[in-house]
Parts: structure tokens; sequence; C-alpha cells
């Protein structure tokens, strides 16, 4: 074990920044339990622990480091002493989703988020879909990193269970639309969305018990689903409040509502 250099802490605090992680091909994680799960389905490149712990983990640190030079690499208010270095999955951001299958096959459901920018609710809402088995979210292009350090950490390693890609989605939600049509007598795959004017989506056959295949769109913190986005949705939903109609707030958390319509899509299974 040796004692990190000022050069490798340079490296990870670099790690913060989207343009680094891009060009190095590499993301930071931070806690034992977080280090563990992502270990999984990411190769380790360097495992770095505050002089005095004992890592869980399983590996042996490559790396110790003192608490201030903790505390200079780490993203968290209270940094947890561990710290990891791992490659990303660079290809697979770009992948897109195979229209066919999403066609064929049943009981699969996409998250899909159009311009979600925060990054603790993007790690929330890809943890959230590991929760409800949500196996692909694809995501707009000015949605935030997945390999933002607060989105890592706020995943607590469902990075390793959760494809994730970046599409151009006024494009993909177009041909999914034309399949639609070509194939309408045979098994078509609605586009959810979550809309103020939606269906109250726990009424009767609002989500039909015998499709739940299909994309659900959650849209923007602030402005919620995109107009480029919104016309292609096919079945609009809308979370009521309790009592249905009463003042309050003007809307939930994004990360909160996928969990809830995630809830509901489940149930009906």
């Amino acid at each position: 074990m040796e004692h990190i250099s000022k050069a490798q802490i340079k490296l990870v605090r670099s790690l913060q920044h989207k343009k680094f992680r891009d060009e190095l091909g590499l993301f930071v994680a931070e806690g034992d339990k977080c280090v563990e799960e992502l270990r999984k389905g990411f190769e380790l490149v360097h495992l770095i622990v505050e002089d005095g712990l004992i890592s869980h983990s399983g590996v042996v640190p490559h790396l110790i480091a003192s608490r201030s030079e903790i505390e200079q690499m780490s993203v968290l208010e209270t940094p947890q002493g561990v710290i990891a270095v791992f490659k990303k999955h660079v290809q697979d951001l770009q992948k897109m989703p195979d229209l066919a299958q999403l066609e064929a096959q049943k009981d699969i459901l996409t998250l899909v988020l159009d311009g979600v920018q925060n990054p603790g609710n993007l790690g929330t809402i890809i943890r959230t879909a590991d929760w409800f088995g949500v196996k692909h979210v694809i995501c707009s292009q000015d949605t935030a990193d997945c390999y933002n350090p607060k989105v890592v950490q706020a995943t607590m390693g469902a990075l390793t269970r959760v494809e994730i890609s970046y599409v151009n989605l006024p494009e993909l939600l177009k041909s999914v639309s034309e399949m639609n049509r070509l194939f309408m007598q045979k098994s078509p795959v609605p586009i959810y969305g979550t809309l103020l004017d939606g269906k109250n989506m726990y009424e009767k056959g609002v989500i039909a018990a015998n499709r739940m295949k299909g994309l659900i769109v959650m849209g923007n913190e602030g402005n919620g689903i995109s107009e480029e986005v919104r016309k292609y949705i096919t079945h609009p939903l809308r979370i009521p409040s309790y009592p249905d109609g009463a003042e309050t707030s003007e809307s939930l958390n994004v990360a909160i509502a996928t969990a809830v319509v995630l809830a509901e899509f489940r149930r009906k299974i």
C-alpha cells in the first residue's frame, strides 16, 4: 500500500467534472457499500482508504490517504473514508433500445427521462428503477450525467444492474410511434407520460393490467415533459393529490413521482 500522491488527488478531484470523466473514461464512488456493489459490474482502478480505517469491500486498498486528503477528494458533506475510481462503460451510453424487442416482449417497462437535471434526482430514479425491476433507463441528451459523483452516490450501486442510454428522445419516440402504426393489430408499445392534464392513474383502465410493457416518460424538474416529447405520448397519466383536486403543492419531486408511478404499475401486475 502506498500513500496517495498529489497527482493522484488531483486526478480524483478532476473526476468531479464531466469533461475529465469523458476524457479519461473514469468515475468516482464513495463508501464501502456503494464501492462493493459497483465492483460487480465495473473495473476497479484505485481503492483509496483513509489511514487507520479498514475497508470491508473485500479488496486490499491500493492507496491510503489522510483525513484531510479524503476531504479534499470527497463530494460528501461527511466523507466515509473510502473512495474508489472505476472505468466507465463508455459505449453503453450511446446504445439505442431494440424496438423489435420492445414490441415483442411482455412485462417490459422502460423508463424515459426528459431533461432530468438534478444529479440527486437522477441517482434516486436509477435506484428506484432497480428496486422495481426496470432494467433500462433512457435519458435525453440534456439529462444529468449518470457518472456524476452525486448521481453515483444516490444510485447506491444500481448502475451495475440498470442500463443507461442517452439518445435523441423525439427521434426515438417517433420511431416507436411509427412501429406502433405498423403493428397496431399485433402488440403496440404504449408511451405513458406524467402530465398535469393526464388521466388519474388510479382510475380503472388507465393502466391496463394486461398491457404492462411500455415506455414511461418523466419530465424535467421545473418544466415537465417538453413539447417535442409530449406529442408522442399515447397514455397521459396524472398522479392525483389527496383528495383529488385539493389545494396542495404545485407538483411532486420527479424522483418521488417516478417511485409512485412505478409502484402502481407493479401493483397492477
